[in-house]
């Protein structure tokens, strides 16, 4: 479904984060991104979403070349993107964020289908409240839904545990565990929570300098912590 080939880019001419990085998606499988604090993991992401400049390389998702297109686009292709920070408009209100969701989406009714409040019944009790309002945990619930309320085929997720309680995110896995079932989802997923990583993950890529390293089943990094020491100890 996704496919990256030899894919360098960064934040200005020159000064490429990634360094000829190349990964592939199927269809329906969620794949882990882990490696330390500035290797080129979220660039990844935004590179993929058409945030960033492409200086060398190719990205096809289902069998279209996304290589350098706009987010827009991109995202009408079927790819969404919860970025880390979950970047809500904290001055709208939860149904209003959420509408933003099919905004130029074809086909899609502006309002907010039942199984967003069936998968997040939270939102639906808040859909009058400021976004800005919500505790970190309903934020990062209201960024989720945002993203699938367009039906994407690709979700990218960056860092989604991060300032949230184990047992939220706990609950967030089995969301998106069910989610990723129900429609087919495929999912690319940066993230450093082992357990997030364990419930959610079949398999796991390291990237160290802009290149992915190394790959291994989830299983093993509980068996085996090797792998967590020399890709992300510090």
């Amino acid at each position: 479904m996704l496919k990256v080939e030899g894919l360098a880019a960064g934040y200005q001419a020159g000064s490429d984060v990634l360094q000829g990085l190349s990964l592939g998606l199927d269809s329906g499988e969620t794949v882990a991104l882990m490696g330390r604090n500035g290797m080129g993991k979220t660039t990844l992401l935004r590179t993929i979403m058409g945030h960033l400049r492409i200086s060398a390389g190719r990205i096809s998702f289902d069998e279209h070349d996304i290589t350098g297109r706009r987010p827009f686009e991109i995202s009408n292709l079927g790819i969404a993107y919860v970025p880390q920070g979950r970047e809500i408009f904290a001055g709208f209100t939860v149904e209003e964020n959420l509408l933003l969701g099919v905004l130029g989406k074809r086909g899609l009714a502006p309002r907010v289908p039942d199984r967003i409040h069936d998968w997040f019944p939270i939102l639906a009790a808040r859909r009058s409240q400021k976004a800005g309002t919500l505790s970190g945990g309903e934020q990062q619930q209201l960024a989720i839904a945002r993203a699938l309320i367009g039906r994407p085929r690709l979700l990218l997720l960056d860092e989604p545990s991060e300032g949230i309680q184990p047992s939220i995110v706990h609950g967030l896995g089995t969301t998106l565990r069910t989610i990723a079932a129900e429609e087919r989802l495929t999912m690319l997923l940066v993230e450093q929570n082992l357990d997030l990583v364990l419930q959610l993950a079949g398999r796991c890529l390291f990237v160290e300098n802009g290149r992915l390293v190394d790959e291994t089943a989830p299983a093993r990094l509980r068996a085996d912590p090797t792998l967590l020491h020399r890709y992300l100890s510090v």
